[in-house]
């Protein structure tokens, strides 16, 4: 049976001391920076998933042994690795238990960059699906004081989209309109964008309401999709 040292070690003899240092400055690791006191082994992630993929049966014992790793890398490796057990679960049971998983994870505040939430809630986040008022457990998550918990909500809302209810895009998003951080508006601009592919019309009338009072990079990533006239249109409503 594989084992978390097995896998750090693997990890761990890709490791590139360059690459690292670079990774410090582009994840803001310095003090104050939103990734701040962060450590990398140097991975890019293709290599980093390439190792994961041969631990996929790593049991969740094991699992959170990397999943609460100093490193960057470990902790995306956990991540993919629970990726696959959510895709592969054959119970409602199973899913509720790689859910919980990881809502573990964000509680303890390790999925904690925009790489690591957006690597895994789009996909975590289908056992959500399952339940009764997603709006309302997502809204929660929403009002956490964390950055992460609250980007975590929105990439949350990825399968609800792929399935074509974009509603509770619309609605969670707007909970966002005064939010102060660019990470935020990024995420919640590409969902209302990726909404708008299979709701056009939703996403016209999120806009109409909104698009005079959303941040501009909200804005911005949400209407990408539209035409160049539509764009215009839109972005001069904050003029």
């Amino acid at each position: 049976m594989a084992t978390a040292s097995e896998l750090k070690r693997d990890l761990a003899k890709l490791a590139n001391p360059k690459l690292a240092a670079k990774q410090l400055d582009f994840y803001q690791t310095q003090k104050g920076g939103y990734g701040e006191g962060d450590k990398f082994l140097g991975l890019r992630v293709p290599d980093s998933r390439r190792v994961a993929s041969r631990y996929s049966d790593l049991s969740l014992t094991e699992l959170v042994k990397v999943a609460r790793s100093q490193f960057h890398e470990e902790r995306f490796a956990a991540l993919v690795i629970l990726n696959h057990k959510m895709k592969k679960a054959k119970t409602q049971l199973q899913r509720k238990e790689a859910f919980d998983f990881y809502m573990k994870l964000v509680e303890a505040n390790l999925v904690n960059n925009w790489d690591l939430v957006d690597a895994s809630a789009p996909y975590i986040g289908q056992y959500l699906l399952e339940t009764q008022n997603p709006l309302a457990y997502l809204k929660k998550l929403g009002r956490s004081k964390n950055l992460w918990t609250q980007r975590v909500s929105i990439m949350f809302l990825f399968p609800f989209i792929r399935t074509g209810n974009t509603k509770i895009t619309f609605e969670l998003t707007k909970d966002f309109l005064d939010h102060p951080h660019d990470l935020i508006h990024k995420a919640a601009g590409w969902m209302l964008r990726e909404a708008g592919k299979r709701d056009l019309a939703g996403l016209r009338g999120f806009l109409s309401a909104n698009a005079a009072k959303m941040p501009r990079t909200m804005l911005r990533y949400s209407i990408e999709k539209l035409s160049e006239k539509e764009r215009k249109k839109w972005m001069s409503a904050q003029a």
